[in-house]
């Protein structure tokens, strides 16, 4: 099967290829046509997943399918963008059409849940990766963005971390748990749902945001850095599943909320008067912390004192001793 015939059967034809909203011209042409309507700016994000590096390999190509595009949708609830379309750069070792259509079938439920359209792509041969690039639209200077948070705010998460992380040793087969345990938590890492709805909601009422994909103390640290001040998390306010705290434990849990990454829900400053309004509103909204003046991130136990750890989250190119 060459190039565009793969393209044309597994994605052209696919339910979340028809256009949508927003897409004036999509798969077809040397480039897909997008609509953004007056007083509207474009957000734009690329993510890519490198096998071995970001998945296991093998692995389910269904649930692959959703977790790629996932995680790159989650970059545009990080900005209050609604989101309009996708495109995806493909490159595989061979071509092989069971795994192809479990792909393909992955990809168009969550690019249904999420209501974005697959606009185009490119496809070619090599070690397996997938490049996702998503366009969102939000109000001309409404995005959010990190570089707002102001002593006095709060620091907030949109729901319960380390899931993912505590999935992983279930991921690699290191482990086993029974479905009450083990399920929930690969169902957060294979299948993460952007909180799109959440940012939505954070517009004109958030004064920084971000998706956490790194691990919650090391993305605190791009919002302290782009903001210029010092946040404080306090380790006994992290909302932790039952599922992950059975697993773990609650200290390794903790671990996994603070530096596990692959949460994919949103990290947020927000000023004390505008919280009630958001909480009445049934958002799962968690304090965790503060913001203060000065600068980097601190982690205090329940007595105040300074725990910070020297490992944050996860980064590509570490340099290592």
């Amino acid at each position: 099967m060459g190039e565009f015939e793969l393209i044309r059967h597994y994605f052209a034809a696919a339910p979340c290829a028809q256009g949508g909203e927003g897409v004036a011209l999509g798969i077809g042409d040397d480039c897909a046509v997008l609509a953004v309507p007056a007083g509207e700016q474009l957000a734009v994000s690329t993510d890519t997943l490198v096998a071995g590096v970001h998945f296991p390999d093998p692995c389910d190509p269904f649930l692959l399918g959703q977790r790629s595009l996932a995680v790159a949708v989650s970059d545009l609830a990080a900005m209050g963008a609604t989101p309009l379309a996708f495109t995806l750069a493909l490159t595989l070792p061979t071509v092989t059409a069971d795994w192809l259509q479990a792909y393909a079938r992955g990809l168009n439920q969550m690019a249904q849940a999420c209501g974005v359209a697959l606009v185009g792509g490119d496809t070619t041969c090599g070690p397996l990766s997938l490049t996702m690039t998503v366009f969102g639209r939000v109000p001309s200077g409404q995005a959010l963005t990190r570089s707002g948070a102001q002593p006095g705010d709060l620091l907030c998460v949109g729901g319960e971390l380390g899931n993912a992380a505590g999935a992983l040793p279930l991921v690699l087969g290191q482990r086993s748990a029974g479905p009450d345990v083990g399920e929930p938590l690969l169902a957060h890492y294979w299948s993460p749902r952007p909180q799109i709805e959440l940012g939505l909601a954070l517009r004109g009422k958030a004064s920084a945001a971000m998706d956490i994909s790194d691990g919650l103390l090391a993305d605190c640290g791009h919002i302290a850095l782009a903001s210029g001040v010092a946040l404080q998390v306090e380790r006994e306010r992290l909302p932790l599943s039952k599922a992950l705290q059975a697993f773990l434990g609650r200290s390794h849990a903790q671990d996994a909320a603070l530096s596990g990454g692959d949460d994919y829900v949103l990290l947020f400053t927000v000023p004390p008067v505008r919280l009630s309004a958001l909480q009445a509103e049934g958002w799962p909204i968690h304090v965790i912390g503060a913001v203060m003046a000065g600068e980097g991130v601190t982690l205090v136990d329940n007595s105040g004192h300074d725990i910070t750890p020297t490992i944050r989250g996860y980064q590509h190119f570490r340099e290592t001793p």
